[in-house]
């Protein structure tokens, strides 16, 4: 039977709240499948607004290659605004989809992507508004699979009482599989209810799910081990890794969102994976290996995008987007192709040491020249050796020197605070390096409208890094470190008003550490907050830390540890961590090793990019079965491994 839309009473409430056109739907390229033609049926959520979400790469090439499957149907979900949510739950409205309006409940998976874990209380909220329980063991046959992916999900321990599924890495292949395996499910008639489901989807060892394992504490709190209890269960679970991006050029038409998004622009991965090793970097280590994708694709690919949705900016993205092989010949033969358009392309933030003037003029042949970002990340070249950045100052002067004299006038630099080691000093030297990046500018430009944006992030240690083993540094120190950088800054009339500061405070950072790395245990401390009025706890507006820091209190009361004892204490080398047995690819003795490394200060050891270097067997390739895939663009080009 058809599943009625539940727009009617939605319409009824959208005079009352902000942005009522972020949930009518009816987007261009937006998909409406008729229901009954359909055997599997996904929702797909982004828990956060609709603004945050819809230009969400993840979701829209899931959205695409879904509905391109016969008999499969696909539909969009985002969080709700607390207006809204309050007038839903008076009106007995559900949680919805805005391609069709259908409640989420009625599907038969709800796949959330979390890109950070401050989506989590949001979760909750469309769970609970879409009539679903929020623990995975009080669901019935008739509730959807609710399965996670993202990058935080190589670590879903704290949420894993609310999950059925978790899914790691790359989503275009095993998104399908799991298609295939919810569709005989369902032919040969649901033989062994939702455990039957899910044990066919954890048998495969694709799909993690946490009911099947139990874990044990050491009476300190420590974890003692995770144990598979089922049969056929697998001991670990490894993440998968897409290779030949050529063969899977999506989105190919990308949803063009009703109200203004974060990102206004058609988007392309032109490649994925980075090996450049910085110690910080979760994404850099979970994404390996390198896998570029061609010139011939990229060039096909914005062409199909820019033609399907008339968007006038192209983002040429990656984790190091200048480091593709070809990205020169990229750039130019697309200013080439949109020369004399409206056609605008775009890099995100740029490598120091990967920058160069012939590029950015290229890439700007058709738009303005609004400013250019870079991330040394840590402030001083001790601080830079410790988190494997290897940009120097003098790479880093000799850059924006060539920007400034080839007609940029702005610059952003972006750094971390809190980073393992790390000093005042450390912190001090930024404003070291902004008042030279104002001086040298304004030399070679010969005018004084030279700027600097100094922006500045408090470092959470992330799992499956070489870091993942850190003691958080306490919030009071950051902030303390910081508000010495602001007077510093603001001393020196001569730059000051040259050099703006954004930073942010390191509260926040905190509850994102205790999420980040927390186990089952802190899942009590989510639903606290949820239930405390904890939403959207990614916007600072709505963060409460004292809410926060209450709930960890409350909920975590009968345990042996607390909100410190997941942050700012350090892990031992032995200690067994929430995560591994969950398998990225990493050595966890490469990470271990990678972590000493990095304690030398000066001395710390540099890991060069594996790309041009002999391998320094993180173990990715050979455990994932995968390889570095790079450039010319005759596919099939790969670097063989030579190992140090």
């Amino acid at each position: 039977m058809p599943i009625e839309s539940v727009f009617s009473q939605l319409e009824a409430l959208l005079p009352r709240v902000q942005k009522p056109v972020q949930y009518v739907g009816g987007e261009l390229n937006s998909v409406v499948c008729d229901w009954d033609d359909a055997e599997v049926r996904w929702a797909l959520m982004y828990p956060d607004a609709y603004e945050v979400g819809a230009p969400n790469q993840g979701v829209q090439i899931l959205y695409e290659v879904l509905n391109e499957r016969e008999g499969v149907l696909a539909e969009r979900s985002y969080a709700v605004g607390s207006d809204l949510e309050q007038l839903m739950r008076e009106h007995g409205v559900p949680q919805f989809t805005v391609d069709a309006h259908r409640p989420v409940a009625a599907f038969d998976v709800l796949g959330i992507s979390f890109a950070s874990e401050m989506g989590y209380t949001n979760m909750l909220t469309a769970l609970d508004l879409g009539g679903i329980p929020l623990h995975a063991a009080d669901r019935t046959d008739d509730h959807p699979v609710v399965l996670a992916g993202g990058h935080s999900a190589f670590n879903p321990e704290p949420i894993a009482d609310f999950l059925d599924a978790v899914v790691l890495g790359d989503g275009e292949e095993i998104a399908l599989a799991i298609t295939e395996v919810v569709r005989e499910w369902k032919r040969e008639g649901r033989p062994g209810g939702r455990d039957g489901l899910l044990l066919r989807l954890a048998e495969g060892g694709g799909v993690y799910v946490p009911r099947f394992y139990d874990v044990a504490y050491h009476p300190d709190g420590r974890i003692a081990s995770y144990t598979p209890n089922r049969e056929g269960v697998p001991w670990s679970v490894q993440k998968h890794t897409v290779m030949d991006l050529d063969r899977w050029p999506y989105p190919k038409n990308p949803i063009v969102p009703l109200a203004e998004s974060v990102h206004e622009r058609y988007s392309v991965e032109i490649f994925r994976g980075c090996t450049r090793g910085c110690r910080f970097c979760q994404a850099g280590m979970i994404t390996r290996p390198v896998r570029e994708r061609s010139k011939e694709t990229i060039t096909e690919m914005v062409d199909q995008g820019l033609r399907s949705s008339g968007f006038e900016e192209v983002g040429l993205l990656s984790l190091s987007s200048a480091d593709h092989t070809e990205i020169g010949d990229v750039a130019k033969g697309l200013a080439d192709r949109y020369e004399g358009t409206n056609t605008g392309l775009s890099l995100p933030s740029t490598r120091v040491d990967a920058f160069n003037i012939d590029l950015a003029n290229e890439l700007t042949r058709n738009g303005r020249r609004s400013g250019l970002t870079f991330a040394p990340e840590g402030g001083s070249e001790r601080m830079r050796r410790v988190i494997n950045k290897m940009a120097t100052e003098q790479d880093l002067i000799r850059t924006v020197t060539a920007a400034y004299a080839a007609g940029w006038r702005q610059v952003k630099l972006y750094f971390m605070c809190g980073l393992p080691t790390e000093g005042d000093e450390d912190v001090l030297a930024i404003a070291d390096l902004a008042k030279e990046v104002i001086r040298t500018g304004r030399e070679v430009s010969g005018r004084t409208d030279i700027r600097c944006t100094v922006s500045i992030g408090g470092f959470v240690p992330k799992p499956q890094t070489p870091f993942q083993w850190a003691g958080q540094t306490p919030y009071e120190l950051v902030d303390a470190r910081l508000h010495k950088l602001k007077a510093e800054l603001r001393s020196d009339r001569r730059y000051g008003k040259a050099i703006g500061l954004r930073y942010h405070e390191g509260r926040p950072s905190v509850i994102e550490g205790l999420l980040s790395r927390g186990d089952r245990r802190v899942g009590r401390v989510i639903e606290e907050a949820w239930r405390a009025g904890g939403r959207f706890d990614g916007w600072s507006e709505h963060f409460s830390y004292e809410r926060w820091a209450e709930c960890a209190e409350k909920a975590l009361a009968d345990e042996p540890v607390d909100l410190d004892w997941f942050t700012v204490r350090e892990r031992g080398a032995d200690e067994v961590l929430p995560w591994d047995h969950l398998d990225a690819g990493l050595d966890r003795d490469w990470l271990w090793q990678d972590w000493q490394d990095a304690l030398h200060g000066e001395e710390s050891v540099e890991v060069d990019d594996c790309r041009w270097s002999p391998c320094y067997d993180c173990g990715v390739c050979p455990t994932m079965g995968t390889e570095i895939q790079i450039g010319p663009s005759a596919p099939g080009r790969s670097l063989p491994l030579t190992v140090v």
